[in-house]
């Protein structure tokens, strides 16, 4: 173990402890000596002063907090004596200089992916199905069902099996304690699939397209279309009922719109139109494997490093996140920006605090205002209904050591490294400029891979300090522990420690140097991060 505290800023008037610290220890930072007055978990701060109710906390070189009341040097931060704050913004003439990474070390490297026609790269090689609307699910559900089975993408295999096992064992009389799941897990991995160069088949349920308002049912075509249009889908499948508010058309104009050149196999079916369901399913089947059958005939080639469209994203978080793998997926994102490629930074609700920094990084003052309007709205439609975003941190998030928003938002834009902001994008709009993009998306897990992958990400990191199984249908998920526990404990779906940070056994650079190394490899063969199915 390395250093038991930090301090990230020289700015800051708290530290960080990086391990287990009592009441009572006495631990010194830079000469200074700090006598602990209560328990101080690892990830969380303690005060390097005596302050009282109304003065400003420093973390991250900013303000994240104002005391309530007061509090001693050597205490802990919490939630009863730090409540949010954040400085305001505005847009201000400011000439950012950007100092590169030195890249020497990546030059003329390259990644296998699929090259698709209009000249973007594709990561994996999809077919994909889409709903119109959510009466379709139980369509979908069987026919992956059906295909996912007998076509070898079953991630449910081994489950499937483990279950039987246990029936068997049960009618049998025997104990089932001493069955576990290990026998099963080899079935997963020893599947045969008949299409060795078609990565998976995925299915886009949702719970749209219908009621609601006319405006979900606009904003959901749209993502559908750009899902349809993702560089790593190579064919699509659209089912229909017929009387939705989304009406296939609808769909159609906005794929073109999007991409006026789209020629991937695509098969649509009315059910409304049909003559049975068995037939609607029937015939979508038999289409969609004639499909895998042309898809299937694309290789993965070599191709540049800037053709990687990284997305960022962190959940899970915990009092390391900003410490450790955030910054070192920064770091992995000015690498891939000074080669030449493109990053996708979003969650919006989680850039409150550090919006001075990216407006004064934006190259174009339109592009800046634009993410001043959507951060605006955003708050102004938290605040409406009795919320904000000083009530973003979850109960883990808090548990953990993230104990205001502008703290857990200034650790998680460390993803987007330093380099200048090229583009501002809303949800759905596609990454156009090389460079960084700051993306608009709800904080939410979900709902913010989502919209990367719809911007066009074909890789997403996904840096977590509790663990997340989220993951994404069309773009594979990177998951980046913040701590070596996390990994210890959920190696499963673990892929790259960032703990080692905290260890003092690695840089931050070093760091992002071998999460770009790991997303270059990836793309051989089949390699594939722990959750890619």
């Amino acid at each position: 173990m390395g250093n038991k505290v930090l301090k990230v800023n020289p700015k800051d008037n708290v530290i960080v402890a990086l391990q287990n610290l009592a009441k009572g220890e006495t631990v010194e930072y830079n000469g200074e000596v700090f006598t602990l007055q209560e328990d101080i978990p690892a990830k969380h701060k303690f005060y390097i002063s005596d302050m009282n109710a109304g003065e400003e906390v420093i973390m991250y070189g900013v303000l994240v907090g104002k005391i309530q009341h007061l509090v001693l040097k050597g205490m802990r931060m919490s939630t009863d004596n730090l409540k949010h704050a954040a400085e305001p913004y505005e847009f201000r003439p400011y000439h950012y200089e950007w100092h590169a990474p030195d890249v020497s070390k990546f030059a003329g490297r390259t990644f296998n992916g699929y090259h698709r026609k209009d000249g973007r790269v594709g990561t994996a090689n999809y077919w994909l199905f889409v709903p119109t609307v959510f009466c379709e699910n139980r369509n979908l559900d069987v026919i992956r069902e059906a295909m996912h089975n007998e076509l070898g993408y079953a991630v449910t295999a081994k489950y499937k099996s483990y279950t039987h096992h246990l029936l068997e064992a049960y009618q049998k009389g025997e104990d089932i304690n001493n069955l576990d799941l290990s026998a099963e897990s080899a079935l997963l991995n020893n599947t045969s699939r008949p299409f060795k160069n078609v990565d998976g088949i995925k299915f886009l349920n949702h719970q749209g397209g219908c009621g609601g308002i006319r405006q979900d049912a606009a904003v959901l075509s749209k993502l559908l279309a750009a899902y349809a249009d993702h560089p790593n889908v190579a064919g699509v499948t659209v089912l229909s009922l017929g009387c939705q508010n989304l009406q296939t058309q609808d769909f159609l104009n906005d794929l073109k719109e999007r991409n006026p050149d789209f020629d991937k196999p695509m098969f649509i079916f009315e059910q409304q139109q049909s003559q049975s369901e068995e037939s609607l399913i029937s015939e979508a089947i038999k289409k969609t494997f004639l499909g895998l059958v042309e898809i299937n005939k694309e290789e993965r080639k070599p191709a540049p490093i800037d053709k990687l469209v990284l997305g960022v994203k962190c959940g899970g978080s915990d009092g390391f996140s900003g410490i450790s793998a955030n910054p070192a997926v920064g770091y992995t994102s000015d690498l891939l920006v000074a080669l030449g490629g493109t990053v996708l930074l979003a969650e919006f609700p989680e850039l409150c605090g550090a919006e001075q920094d990216l407006i004064d990084r934006t190259k174009e003052e339109p592009n800046a205002r634009k993410f001043m309007s959507l951060m605006k709205a955003y708050s102004d439609s938290a605040e409406r209904v009795g919320s904000g975003f000083h009530m973003n941190p979850s109960p883990g998030n808090i548990k953990d050591g993230l104990i205001t928003d502008a703290i857990k938002s200034n650790g998680a834009a460390k993803k987007g490294g330093t380099s200048p902001v090229e583009d501002v994008l809303d949800y759905t709009e596609p990454a156009t400029k090389p460079g960084l993009n700051l993306v608009c998306t709800p904080g939410n897990d979900v709902e913010a891979t989502t919209g990367k992958a719809a911007s066009g990400a074909t890789l997403i990191l996904f840096t977590t300090g509790l663990g997340t199984p989220t993951g994404n249908p069309v773009c594979p998920v990177i998951k980046v522990s913040t701590n070596s526990s996390l990994t210890k404990r959920m190696g499963d779906i673990i892929d790259i420690n960032t703990g080692d940070v905290i260890d003092g056994k690695k840089t931050i650079e070093q760091m992002g140097e071998d999460i770009l190394e790991y997303c270059i490899k990836l793309q051989v063969g089949k390699s594939f991060p722990k959750q890619y199915c």
